[in-house]
């Protein structure tokens, strides 16, 4: 029976390990080569050299995306799992079985539409002339900015992860032994006690891992920077398109790519520590 089962693992395992060397690892060892290579006369040119390097990360501009797109990423992460917490305590604890269905299904349906295509909805509101301002302006009050700002950005943000932060920590909570919150109810513990001292402490991973997918998709993302934000105070992302486009520079895109992939593993094993701590 164990051979059976060593034959049947390996297949299984072999596969998503085949498919992350041919389309993850291959290429990402690629872009490190490259990344040392030179462009001559708009042409890659196949040498070694640090001057990509040096270029890059000593130039303001390069520092000044890197800075902006952590700390938008690390507000839209916390706001994103800030947001989605009542909202899954909700659907876990206040809905009925076929209520929770409906309710999961509607958080999974944004991922069937084309992200870019919500993106652009999103400028009918926030434009001068938008559906929002249009609502303030009986009210008296002046047309507000949002449309190509920082604030625009972080709205197409929680728009790319809200729901996957809502679904994770569904998830987590549905794990929780019911006997617990109803020891904390037979304790005279209300509501937001119940909440801060039952129910986050018992889905402290599933609230670490909720918030890494929200900064990880976002620090990632050029849709909103771009169709959103305005590209004024540009993204690493949108840092990669721009230097592409300037003298065919792939080893310098290469450079901030490299840069954006190591920090997104680093935040990652980070948080998984964090969230994992402890437990077996």
């Amino acid at each position: 029976m164990s051979i059976q089962k060593e034959k049947l693992r390996w297949p299984l395992i072999g596969a998503p390990l085949l498919w992350q060397l041919v389309f993850f690892a291959l290429p990402l060892v690629f872009l490190v080569v490259i990344s040392f290579w030179s462009v001559k006369n708009f042409q890659l040119t196949a040498d070694f050299t640090f001057k990509s390097w040096a270029t890059m990360l000593s130039r303001d501009t390069f520092w000044s995306a890197y800075t902006y797109t952590w700390v938008l990423s690390l507000t839209t992460a916390f706001t994103a799992t800030l947001f989605a917490l009542p909202a899954a305590y909700s659907i876990t604890f206040h809905l009925s079985n076929r209520l929770q269905t409906v309710a999961i299904m509607l958080l999974v349906i944004p991922f069937f539409t084309c992200y870019l295509v919500r993106a652009y909805a999103w400028q009918i509101f926030l434009s001068d002339n938008g559906i929002i301002n249009a609502l303030l302006a009986p009210l008296g009050f002046a047309p507000l900015q949002m449309l190509n700002t920082s604030f625009g950005s972080w709205v197409g943000y929680l728009t790319l992860c809200m729901p996957l932060v809502v679904l994770i920590q569904v998830m987590g909570m549905v794990q929780i032994d019911r006997s617990l919150i109803e020891a904390a109810r037979n304790l005279s513990a209300g509501p937001w006690r119940t909440l801060f001292e039952v129910v986050i402490p018992s889905i402290k991973a599933s609230l670490v891992v909720a918030w890494l997918f929200a900064f990880i998709l976002a620090f990632g993302d050029f849709v909103s920077p771009t169709y959103l934000g305005g590209g004024a105070s540009p993204t690493l992302s949108n840092l990669i398109i721009d230097t592409v486009k300037s003298g065919q520079q792939w080893p310098r895109a290469a450079v901030v790519a490299i840069t954006m992939i190591a920090t997104l593993v680093a935040t990652s094993l980070l948080a998984t520590a964090y969230a994992y701590k402890g437990e077996k």
